[in-house]
C-alpha cells in the first residue's frame, strides 16, 4: 500500500522567494496601471481638448427664435440656452438644500470628486453587473452642462476623465458658493429651461425666490430626467419623485419629519401655462432640422419668428388618444401582454444612452393633416422623447400592411374596374424565382368567401381577392400607384406587395391619405407657414403643394369604398364603440407576425393616420390587428376633436358619376326580387356600370327583369 505523499508545506507556497515573486508582479500591476492612469490624466487635455472655463462668467444669453401654433399660441422657443439668473444669496434656502441633499450631499467636503460616493457607487455597480450607478458630483455635472460638445454622455473613460479635470479646475478657480450658483443656473430642468429662475417661472409662475419647500423639492427632483418628471405631463409620477427628495431632505436633516410631512401633503399646483414647450417635441425637433439647415446660427441667435400649421388641441387629443389606447393594449385588455410595459420600464429605467434610437417598448406614432392644404395639425413621433428622439412618423420604415390595399385597387378603378366585379377568394398558390412556392392567408387563415365583389373584398381586407386583382393589374403597375399617390420609399415589384410588405413611411402614408378624402386631389405635407426677422419681414414662406392625382369620378368610387371600411368593414365595430359617428373613410393595417398594426382614416377635411409597434420588429400580441388595437385610438382623437368644430358633412358627389341598385350577392342590377337585404346602391364611373340584371333571384315565374333602369342616386 503506498503511502499517500503529504501536502506541501504552507511555507512552500510563502517562501521568500515565492514572496520576493509575488511583491514584484503585484508593484509591476500595479505601476502599469498606474503608468497607464497617468498617461491617461496627462493626455485626456492634449491639443486643447479640455474646454475653457472662462465662459462660465459670460452669462448674456442670445435672443431665441419663437415657434408659434396655427392660432398664435407659443409652442416653444429654439436657441443655445433659456435662462433667467439669479444669485444664490436670492434663492431660498430650502431650494439649494433640496438640490444638495438629492445631488451631492458632500458637496461642502469634498474637492470635486467625492471619493466615497466613487467607491459606493462602483459597489452597486459590481452588485447589479451594469453601470447604471454614477457618481457625478454637482461640479462634475456643471463641467458636463456647460460643455456639453465637448464632454458628451458617453459611457467612456476619455470622457470621464474630461470631466474630473475641468471638475478640478472648477474647484481650483471658483468658491463652493459660486460653483454652486453656476450649477443652479446651468442645470437642464425640462420643457426647454435651463436653471432654477427659468423653472420656476415655466412651472410655477413665479421667481424661485418664493418658492416653498415642495415646490423647491419639486424642482431638485427633475434633474435625474426632465421628461419622465415633467410635472405637466406626469404630475403623478413628478410628486412621487418630489416625495423622495423630500425624504432625503429629512435624512439629512434639513427638515424635521413633520416639516417632510407638511410638504408632502402640499398639493402640485401649477401656473397656467404660459407655452406649450412640453408639447409636440417630435413636431418642433423636426422643425428645428429644417429650420437649422436654411438659417443656421439665425435661428439660435437672431430672434426669429416660427409660424407653423400645428393645432394645439388637435396635438394635445392626439397624445392623449394614443398614450391611452398603447396603456390599454399593455394592461390587457385584449388579453395577457407578453412584453414589458412602458410603466415598467420607466420604473426600472436608470437613465437612456444619449441619442437612442431603439427602444424596448411598445411604440407609436402619428400623423394628422389638413386634407385640402397638408398642413400638419398633429405630429407624434414616440412615447418618450427624451428616452429617444428618433422620429416614427417622419423616420420610421414600417410595413404597411393592408393600410397599401387602397393602391391595388385604386390601380383597379383607374383601369376600368368596378366595385361590383367578382374575383374569387380561395387559396392560391405562385411560384417563386427562387424555385419556392408562396401560399398566401387570408387573416382567417380558414375561412373563404367564394366569388366576392371588390367591395367586399377592400372593406373586409381580404387578402386573397387583393392579390388576384394585383396579378390582373400587374406588379408594375401597382408600385406606379403608389408613386402616383406619393410614396418614395422603394416599392418591389412582387405578389407581396399588394398587401403591404415594402417598407414606408407614416407620414408618406398620411399625405397619399389626402387623395382618397379629397377626391383625388393629394396633399403634400406642409408643417411652416412663414419665418419672420423680429421686425416682422418675412424671411421664408413655404407654399402648399396639390396634385391631382385621380380624376373625380374615380376618386370618388375609392372615397365610397373605403367609406364602407369604416361603415361595415373591419374598422366598423371599433369606430361605433368610440362614440365617433360623422362620415369618415380609412382602411386598417396588420403586418405578418402580427408586428405592426395601422388604421389610417379621414373625413372630409381632416386625415389622420396611427401605427403601432416595436422599434425592433416582433410580435406585439398573438391575434394583434389594426382594427382592434389602433382604431380606438383614431376613434377617441377624431371624436375629441370634433367636439370642438362643426361636423364636416357628407362628400358631394361629382357630376358623372353613375348610381345604381345593384344585388351584392351577384353584383348585378337588383331586380324586384332581390331581397332587401340584398340591395345597395353603388356607384360607378361613367360607363362601368353593370347592365345585366341579377341571376340569382328571378322571382317565382322566372326572370323579370324591370322596365327602366333604377333612378339616379341622389347626390350624396
Amino acid at each position: 500500500m503506498v503511502s499517500p505523499q503529504p501536502a506541501a508545506p504552507v511555507a512552500h507556497w510563502f517562501g521568500p522567494e515565492r514572496a520576493r515573486r509575488t511583491v514584484f508582479l503585484l508593484l509591476l500591476v500595479v505601476g502599469f496601471g498606474v503608468g497607464l492612469a497617468y498617461g491617461s490624466w496627462t493626455r485626456v487635455c492634449a491639443g486643447g481638448a479640455c474646454p475653457s472655463i472662462a465662459v462660465l462668467d459670460d452669462y448674456r444669453p442670445q435672443q431665441t427664435s419663437k415657434v408659434y401654433a396655427v392660432d398664435g399660441r407659443l409652442i416653444t422657443e429654439l436657441g443655445l440656452e433659456r435662462r433667467s439668473l439669479i444669485r444664490l444669496d436670492e434663492m431660498p434656502p430650502a431650494l439649494k438644500q433640496a438640490f444638495l441633499a438629492v445631488e451631492d450631499k458632500r458637496f461642502y467636503q469634498h474637492h470635486g470628486i467625492d471619493f466615497s460616493r466613487i467607491l459606493g457607487a462602483l459597489k452597486a455597480n459590481i452588485f447589479s453587473l451594469s453601470w447604471g450607478q454614477g457618481f457625478s458630483t454637482i461640479t462634475m455635472q456643471l463641467a458636463r452642462n456647460v460643455f456639453p460638445d465637448r464632454i458628451t454622455r458617453e459611457k467612456k473613460l476619455g470622457r470621464k476623465l474630461k470631466e474630473v479635470r475641468v471638475a478640478l479646475e472648477l474647484e481650483r478657480t471658483y468658491s463652493k458658493d459660486r460653483i454652486l450658483e453656476l450649477y443652479l443656473n446651468q442645470i437642464p430642468l425640462g420643457n426647454g429651461a435651463f436653471g432654477v429662475e427659468t423653472a420656476s417661472l415655466r412651472y410655477f409662475g413665479k421667481s424661485s425666490r418664493d418658492l416653498n419647500v415642495a415646490e423647491s423639492a419639486l424642482l431638485a427632483a427633475l434633474p435625474k430626467a426632465p421628461g419622465r418628471y415633467n410635472p405637466r405631463r406626469y404630475p403623478a409620477r413628478a410628486v412621487r419623485r418630489r416625495n423622495v427628495v423630500l425624504d432625503l431632505m429629512r435624512e439629512q436633516g434639513y427638515l424635521s419629519a413633520e416639516q417632510a410631512a407638511e410638504a408632502k401633503a402640499f398639493p402640485l399646483t401649477l401656473s397656467v401655462r404660459a407655452d406649450y414647450g412640453d408639447v409636440a417635441p417630435y413636431f418642433v425637433e423636426w422643425i428645428r432640422q429644417t429650420l437649422d439647415a436654411r438659417f443656421g446660427r439665425d435661428l439660435y441667435e437672431r430672434g426669429l419668428r416660427v409660424y407653423t400649421t400645428l393645432d394645439l388641441d388637435i396635438q394635445q387629443a392626439a397624445e392623449r388618444a394614443l398614450e391611452n389606447q398603447l396603456e390599454v393594449i399593455e394592461n390587457g385588455t385584449y388579453g395577457r401582454f407578453p412584453h414589458r410595459t412602458f410603466a415598467q420600464y420607466l420604473g426600472s429605467a436608470n437613465g437612456s444612452p444619449e441619442g437612442r434610437v431603439s427602444t424596448p417598448y411598445l411604440q407609436g406614432a402619428m400623423v394628422a393633416m389638413d386634407v385640402e392644404t397638408g398642413a400638419i395639425r398633429a405630429l407624434v413621433g414616440g412615447r418618450d422623447f427624451d428616452d429617444s428622439k428618433f422620429n416614427r412618423a417622419t423616420q420610421a420604415l414600417r410595413q404597411p400592411g393592408s393600410t397599401f390595399k387602397p393602391f391595388v385597387y385604386s390601380a383597379a378603378i383607374r383601369a376600368g374596374h368596378s366595385p361590383t366585379e367578382m374575383l374569387e377568394d380561395a387559396p392560391i398558390s405562385l411560384p417563386q424565382p427562387d424555385g419556392t412556392v408562396w401560399e398566401p392567408v387570408n387573416f382567417e387563415e380558414s375561412i373563404f368567401h367564394g366569388m366576392t365583389t371588390l367591395r367586399t373584398a377592400l372593406a373586409l381586407s381580404i387578402n386573397l381577392v387583393t392579390i388576384r386583382l394585383g396579378l390582373e393589374l400587374g406588379a408594375e403597375a401597382v408600385v406606379e400607384e403608389a408613386h402616383r399617390y406619393g410614396i418614395t420609399t422603394p416599392v418591389p415589384a412582387v405578389p407581396a406587395m399588394f398587401i403591404g410588405s415594402a417598407d414606408v413611411i407614416p407620414l408618406e402614408m398620411v399625405s397619399a391619405y389626402t387623395a382618397f378624402a379629397n377626391l383625388g386631389v393629394r396633399s403634400a405635407p406642409i408643417a411652416i407657414l412663414r419665418v419672420e426677422d423680429p421686425q416682422g419681414k418675412v424671411l421664408w414662406q413655404p407654399q402648399p403643394r396639390r396634385e391631382r392625382v385621380m380624376a373625380p369620378d374615380q376618386a370618388f368610387v375609392m372615397n365610397d369604398l373605403l367609406r364602407d371600411v369604416v361603415r361595415v368593414g373591419t374598422a366598423s365595430g371599433a369606430v361605433k364603440r368610440t362614440g365617433f359617428t360623422l362620415p369618415a373613410g380609412g382602411k386598417t393595417g396588420t403586418t405578418n407576425d402580427y408586428t405592426d398594426v395601422w388604421f389610417i382614416g379621414f373625413t372630409r377635411e381632416l386625415v389622420a393616420g396611427f401605427w403601432m409597434g416595436f422599434d425592433q420588429p416582433q410580435t406585439i400580441k398573438q391575434g394583434a390587428q389594426g382594427g382592434i388595437f389602433v382604431v380606438p385610438a383614431w376613434g377617441a382623437f377624431m371624436r375629441e376633436v370634433y367636439e370642438r368644430r362643426p361636423s364636416p358633412g357628407e362628400w358631394t358627389q361629382p357630376a358623372g358619376v353613375v348610381s345604381r341598385e345593384i344585388d351584392a350577392a351577384s353584383g348585378k342590377l337588383a331586380t324586384p326580387y332581390c331581397p332587401t337585404s340584398s340591395r345597395r346602391w353603388e356607384v360607378f364611373s361613367p360607363g362601368r356600370e353593370p347592365l345585366e340584371y341579377c341571376p340569382l333571384h328571378p322571382g317565382p315565374a322566372g326572370p323579370a327583369p324591370p322596365k327602366t333602369l333604377p333612378r339616379p342616386l341622389p347626390d350624396r
